[in-house]
């Protein structure tokens, strides 16, 4: 039977790409209808797209597989972004008030709107997380209705290289798949594995992946600070294949042998682990190299929290993602970075059924996409496939709505909700929008100066002659006289 509603959410990974369908039940939770996994690792590189034409076939084979599980066309879906070169840059907008103004809402929003024209070399900003605003001298989360002088909104931009921004979008168009809406992917897995408490008490969330690991810095229920490390696991294997073997070999060693830490007294010197049938690595030698990389990987972790923040994380640091599987790999964070508190999230706090080992693996490696589908609150269900059949059986061609289609009016940045980003085809519309409204007020200046100009030329015309008159009139008393 072909499903009516669900939502499809896809992310874009290193390693693969998937494809997630599930439907929302009233009670709250989420049932995961079908799973569809493509390798990528030949076209996307640390979250990059690096051959549209290969990732554009990627997606479509998802969305079909999808709907051919569905019995059921994809109208729209909704993507993760996410990988490498993601960076989180402070700005700081000022608004000088006449004395004594009441701050509204239209001013508030006005420092919003500035703040996201802002402009970057070579960079798109991708969402801007308001961080406080500053109210004469003192902050606050919301000053709408605060009596002041100067008003200071204070923003953390995600900014991402506008040609990665741009692929990723023309690989959806090319393979006409319709996006219900972007999401920034940290920001929607942070909402489904943090609880309120960490949030507020302030904690890091390391998303660590096959080829990057995502740092997430969180106090007073703000993101303070967002990077993206070009490290993750397959840097482990590719370590590990340095011992002249395939790759395959070192990952398999990887997860059968591999550990985050190992206490000098537990290692056996005398162990070797076995390579293949003829070839065999010391034991030390392996967990010197495992530990070497993920040593380094850490302290790039560690790095990126803010010194400010550092000492305030009361909620700890929260591990997600493949590379959070290694064993030990908390106390090896521990040991490096001295904060006790640390948590494994094997799974989203969203209560999610389904019978897809995929899913009930709770390994965290689903945690990103099923963190997208959680937020996705449009149906993505277009017509049954099994009412598409032409005269001749094949599938009638059916014109499916493009991204452009779904948001016809450019939202304002107020309209938007956390962690939303704007695909490419609402930023032109936008800057069509704000291209018109420009030309139409300088016409309007235009001929508002025209007009002015021939007013007060035709007065200067009536004053001419008038003076003429008057000088011709006092010629004439002049002669009579």
């Amino acid at each position: 039977m072909a499903a009516k509603e669900f939502i499809i959410a896809i992310e874009l990974g290193s390693s693969k790409v998937t494809g997630v369908a599930g439907r929302k039940n009233p009670d709250g939770s989420i049932a995961v209808l079908a799973v569809v996994k493509e390798e990528s690792s030949s076209f996307i590189r640390k979250g990059i797209v690096y051959n549209i034409n290969q990732t554009v076939q990627c997606i479509s084979n998802v969305v079909k597989k999808l709907s051919a599980t569905l019995k059921t066309e994809i109208a729209q879906v909704y993507v993760g972004v996410g990988g490498q070169s993601i960076i989180s840059v402070k700005n700081n907008i000022v608004k000088v008030l006449p004395t004594d103004t009441i701050v509204t809402q239209d001013m508030v929003n006005e420092l919003m709107d500035t703040n996201r024209n802002m402009t970057y070399q070579d960079q798109e900003i991708l969402d801007a997380a308001t961080q406080e605003y500053k109210v004469d001298n003192q902050l606050q989360l919301d000053p709408v209705g605060i009596q002041c002088n100067r008003l200071e909104g204070n923003f953390l931009n995600i900014l991402w290289r506008k040609n990665f921004y741009r692929n990723l979008n023309k690989c959806f168009d090319s393979a006409e798949v319709a996006i219900a809406e972007m999401y920034l992917a940290p920001l929607a897995l942070a909402d489904s594995v943090l609880t309120d408490s960490e949030k507020r008490s302030g904690c890091v969330l390391v998303d660590m992946g096959a080829d990057t690991t995502t740092v997430s810095v969180y106090y007073k229920n703000i993101l303070r600070h967002l990077v993206v490390i070009p490290l993750g696991g397959n840097n482990i294997t590719k370590d590990i294949a340095s011992l002249q073997m395939d790759e395959s070999v070192a990952e398999n060693m990887k997860l059968k042998y591999g550990c985050a830490f190992t206490s000098n007294d537990d290692i056996d010197n005398s162990l070797m682990l076995s390579i293949d049938h003829e070839r065999s690595v010391e034991s030390r030698k392996f967990i010197e190299i495992v530990e070497g990389r993920l040593q380094e990987i850490i302290e790039n972790v560690w790095y990126q929290v803010p010194n400010e923040y550092a000492d305030r994380l009361l909620g700890g640091i929260v591990l997600t993602g493949g590379g959070s599987n290694m064993k030990n790999i908390e106390q090896a964070f521990r040991n490096h970075t001295h904060i006790e508190k640390i948590r494994t999230a094997k799974f989203v706090t969203q209560n999610i059924t389904s019978n897809n080992p995929d899913i009930t693996a709770h390994n965290g490696m689903m945690n990103t996409v099923l963190g997208i589908l959680a937020k996705g609150d449009m149906n993505c269900a277009g017509d049954e496939t099994s009412g598409t059949k032409d005269l001749f059986g094949g599938e009638k061609p059916t014109k499916a709505p493009s991204t452009a289609d779904i948001h016809v009016t450019p939202r304002n940045p107020s309209e938007i909700g956390n962690g939303v980003v704007l695909t490419e085809a609402e930023k032109n519309k936008a800057e069509e929008q704000r291209r018109k409204a420009a030309e139409e007020a300088a016409l309007k200046e235009a001929e508002e100066a025209s007009k002015k100009a021939a007013e007060e030329k035709k007065g200067n015309s009536v004053a001419s002659i008038g003076k003429k008159v008057r000088n011709f009139f006092d010629r004439m008393i002049k002669d009579e006289e």
